[in-house]
């Protein structure tokens, strides 16, 4: 392991969170809240300071290339100093006093989970309402996509970067230069995020609600300003938010090819159609069995879409408390948890192009069995799969599954039933927010013990990251110095 290139990239972030916390600071200005904008003006000097401790090298002496194992290991160790730094004006606030509650806000907001601590959200200021909201944004998207569009990274490996942090089974580029790449990526989701906020404020949110919620919805995260989420927005706000969610849960290749007025492309893409397919369906089968709970067929409809849209693309808002729904739509939404958003987008799960490959796996295993003598070679999007593909998608579904029963046994320790923690993990493993049970939609994660929220902090950067980035740092041999 190469310490030096890992300290350098870390001291990198810590630079850009001290920018990013400026802009929470100049909002408490604004609401002359001055206590709390000194506070966060502090914690981004000493973040920026630490950054610069953490970047001091000889400078005769070369960083090195940044080669897998460096850039697992500073993408996970980089969201760890993020989150810490993130945490720390809800501390020194008294806002979250516990630092485990506030590590766990942050990391919940970093990695656009959305799952909270807190019983009375409306109590914070409208600095940290601001700063919870933005980590979202932030999140969303990936700290290294946003800092490698801007300037250029150690060696000639920083796509090593990017496979860490970017959510799917691969990572391509839409440009030959990942620069360029990078740039033309955060422009399309500064785009999308302008034209949620302009149809925000349209509709007749405030600045506030509108900045916020924008945040929280095209990063896909789910922190709400009000302790009812967004129950309280006019049935047209709350069509808006789906409809940006739904959004914002697509591949933004998709947006790509708009951009570049490719639409031939877009037909291509296997992924979207399975999504756009799952969500049209789950709706219509959750508003069927909700029908006799609402009061006519748009009210059903719309809680029904908001919902689907809500937990597909793992953003966590809520308008009902939707674990009073009947079995049916429970189970539909439990489905929904674990499958998750397209890859190449700010939504979390296992992802859907995940889900068509092991599928297509098992019914070529299957026919297999059938045809022995018979070589078929698998496709997404009309390209063949690769060996690589395979074997690391079939990987993750099974590390998966064995860091889900791990922390359902962790959590175990603090006595509450099966559904709230079976549930609370897949919450948090997907970057989802609310479960069922005692962590649904009109609870939250307060109620268990400091050792199953770092349990459920490891699960979020853990789920955030798709899990190798966090796992390859408890491997012994990749400490190792070459």
């Amino acid at each position: 392991m190469n310490l030096l290139v890992v300290r350098y990239i870390i001291g990198w972030i810590l630079k850009f969170e001290a920018a990013f916390l400026l802009i929470p600071a100049g909002v408490g200005l604004c609401y002359k809240e001055y206590h709390y904008s000194a506070i966060y003006i502090g914690v981004a000097i000493l973040s920026f300071l630490t950054g610069c401790i953490f970047q001091i090298r000889k400078k005769d002496r070369d960083l090195g290339e940044l080669y897998v194992r460096e850039g697992f290991a500073s993408v996970a160790l980089s969201w760890l100093a993020l989150s810490i730094f993130g945490g720390l004006p809800f501390v020194i606030t008294g806002e979250i006093p516990n630092f485990v509650d506030a590590l766990f806000e942050t990391v919940s907001g970093f990695t656009t989970t959305g799952a909270s601590i807190l019983s009375d959200v409306e109590a914070l200021s409208k600095t940290s309402l601001f700063w919870r909201s933005f980590t979202h944004w932030i999140g969303g998207m990936g700290i290294f996509v946003f800092i490698m569009a801007i300037l250029p990274m150690v060696g000639s490996h920083s796509m090593n970067l990017m496979r860490a942090e970017s959510p799917g089974p691969s990572v391509g580029k839409f440009v030959p230069k990942l620069k360029n790449s990078n740039m033309l990526l955060y422009l399309i989701y500064i785009g999308v995020t302008i034209i949620c906020a302009i149809s925000f404020y349209l509709s007749g949110m405030n600045i506030f609600e509108t900045l916020t919620m924008t945040f929280g919805t095209v990063g896909t995260g789910g922190f709400g300003i009000y302790n009812d989420s967004v129950a309280s927005f006019t049935p047209l706000q709350q069509n808006l938010i789906t409809t940006f969610m739904i959004l914002s849960g697509i591949n933004y290749s998709v947006y790509f090819c708009i951009v570049t007025l490719n639409f031939k492309e877009i037909l291509s893409f296997e992924e979207v159609k399975c999504y756009l397919l799952i969500v049209f369906g789950s709706i219509a089968l959750i508003a069927w069995n909700i029908r006799h709970l609402y009061g006519g067929f748009g009210e059903t409809v719309r809680h029904s879409a908001f919902q689907v849209g809500s937990i597909i693309t793992t953003s966590g808002f809520s308008t009902v408390d939707f674990d009073m729904w009947p079995q049916l739509s429970r189970n539909i939404i439990i489905i929904l948890m674990i499958i998750g958003g397209c890859a190449g987008s700010t939504a979390g799960g296992i992802k859907v192009s995940r889900v068509i490959i092991l599928l297509k796996s098992i019914g070529k295993e299957i026919r297999s069995i059938v045809h022995p003598e018979r070589v078929r070679k698998l496709y997404l999007d009309k390209r063949p799969l690769s060996d690589e593909t395979l074997r690391s998608t079939n990987g993750y579904a099974a590390i998966y599954f064995v860091v889900l029963i791990a922390s359902v046994l962790l959590i175990a320790v603090d006595e509450f039933d099966f559904t709230t923690n079976f549930t609370g993990v897949l919450a948090t493993l997907n970057n989802i927010g609310p479960g069922l049970g005692l962590v649904g939609p009109a609870h939250n994660f307060g109620i268990y013990s400091n050792f199953s929220k770092c349990i459920f902090i490891f699960d979020m950067l853990a789920g955030r990251l798709e899990l190798f980035p966090i796992l390859i740092l408890l491997m012994p041999s990749c400490w190792k110095k070459y």
